[in-house]
Order: structure tokens, then C-alpha cells, then sequence
């Protein structure tokens, strides 16, 4: 089934009805051809998803009756928040796709020592956008009842200032020969993960010692070398599977 997101203001409660505009209400006109009567999923960044049921289709809004309502069952255990160095070429738009789809419900690049590529001052809005799209689209693919954020990119400090807010951080590091991923996940789900991951080259002794220093855990991905836009896959998944398998 079809699936939008729209801004809570579009959602009438009370009234049961959705108003879906812009380029979604021409997708659902133009693109999927779809009729009065047909049925599409509406959720609203409340982590609930709704049944609904078209009432009127045009090109600048759409209208629908709610069916029902229901949580969705799709959401992450606990709020994960991938913290990504700048790898080069188009790399972290694969990142934040895979990470969405995986279960991150926030992705921050930030810069490190080691970045080759740095975004131009001047674009940063124009790449967030569309890494938010990005974010988007992957969300409704793999049915997500939120669309995770992708910020605009942060200091290697301020990356560290920002990680305090979660309870539990880990530092993917080469570097790291005895804690493991494993051991470093605790039995039962955090309220929040923050997961740090370096660009090609990694990070720099001295980061690592910042990082553990601001609370992060510094910990191994097992015996092989993984590419940087691997191990954010690696180590979203491992939680999924601690968390919600």
C-alpha cells in the first residue's frame, strides 16, 4: 500500500481527514493514477500510521477519510543516532539510505582529521535537503512511521558536545583491540545509542582519546578491515538484532 508522511497540521482527528499537497498529492494524481476509493497509509511523525481512504484527488491536494488508526511496529527498540565523518565521492547518500532502512532515527555527518571530502559552506543547505529527501524515500520503502532527520553537519567538537545527550556511545575504532561490539551492547535496550563512525582513513589517536574522554566507548568490529560506508550497516544491524529479533 502506497505510504505519505504529512505534517501533524494535516491531520484532522476529530474531522477524520488527511490533506496530502505539493508533489505528493501529483504523485498520487499523476504518477500511481490512483481513484477515489483507493486505499493508502498516512503517517504523521507521531509514530502512528493511518488507514486511509481517498475522498478527492487533485493535482494541488488530495483528501482522505480516516479508516484506522494504529502504532506502528516499525520503529526502532531505542533512538539510534549514526554520526558519520564526510567519506568521499556520494557515499554517505548510501550510508544515510541503508541507515534508514536499518533502523537509525537520526543521521549527522560531522567532520574528523582524516575527511578527504568537505562540503562547501555555500551548498550545506542544498545537500541536507536532499540528503532529507533521501531519508524520506528510503523511510517509505521500508514502511517507517518516522522520517529520520539527516542534520546539517557538525565539528568534530561539536560532535562530541552532541553525543552526551545519549546514554550510550560508541566509537567504531580500528584502534580498538580488546572490547568488542557485543560485549559493549548491554542486555536490555538503552533509551538512546550514539553511533560514531570514521571516514576512510578512520580516526587519529588523539580523536579516539577525545572521544573516549567525552564518553564514548571505544570498541572492535571483529577481525576484518570494513569499508566506511560498511560499517555503519554492521553495526545498525547488530543492534537490530540484539534489540529487536
Amino acid at each position: 500500500m502506497p505510504r505519505f508522511f504529512v505534517r501533524a497540521e494535516k491531520v484532522d482527528r476529530e474531522g477524520g481527514v488527511v490533506r496530502i499537497e505539493g508533489d505528493d498529492a501529483r504523485h498520487i494524481a499523476r504518477s500511481l493514477r490512483m481513484a477515489v476509493g483507493d486505499e493508502l497509509t498516512v503517517c504523521d511523525g507521531s509514530s502512528a500510521e493511518l488507514s486511509c481512504k481517498l475522498t478527492r484527488i487533485r493535482d494541488e491536494e488530495c483528501t482522505l477519510e480516516i479508516i484506522s488508526e494504529r502504532i506502528s511496529d516499525r520503529e526502532p527498540a531505542c533512538i539510534t543516532t549514526l554520526y558519520m565523518a564526510y567519506p568521499k565521492g556520494d557515499k554517505l547518500e548510501t550510508v544515510i539510505q541503508k541507515a534508514v532502512e536499518l533502523g537509525a532515527s537520526r543521521i549527522v555527518p560531522f567532520e574528523s582529521s582524516r575527511c578527504i571530502k568537505r562540503p562547501k559552506a555555500e551548498k550545506i543547505d542544498k545537500i541536507t535537503s536532499r540528503q532529507n529527501r533521501i531519508a524520506e524515500e528510503a523511510a517509505k520503502q521500508c514502511g517507517r512511521a518516522r522520517i529520520p532527520e539527516v542534520c546539517e553537519p557538525m565539528s568534530f567538537g561539536e560532535m562530541l558536545a552532541d553525543i552526551k545527550s545519549c546514554a550510550l556511545a560508541l566509537l567504531c575504532y580500528e584502534g580498538e583491540e580488546g572490547r568488542t561490539l557485543k560485549s559493549a551492547l548491554p542486555e536490555c535496550a538503552p533509551e538512546s545509542i550514539a553511533v560514531i563512525v570514521g571516514a576512510e582513513g578512520g580516526f587519529s589517536e588523539e580523536e579516539a582519546s577525545a572521544a573516549e574522554a567525552a564518553g564514548a566507548i571505544s570498541v572492535s568490529l571483529g577481525r576484518r578491515i570494513l569499508r566506511c560506508e560498511t560499517a555503519p550497516s554492521y553495526v545498525l544491524s547488530a543492534i537490530s538484532y540484539q534489540y529487536e529479533l
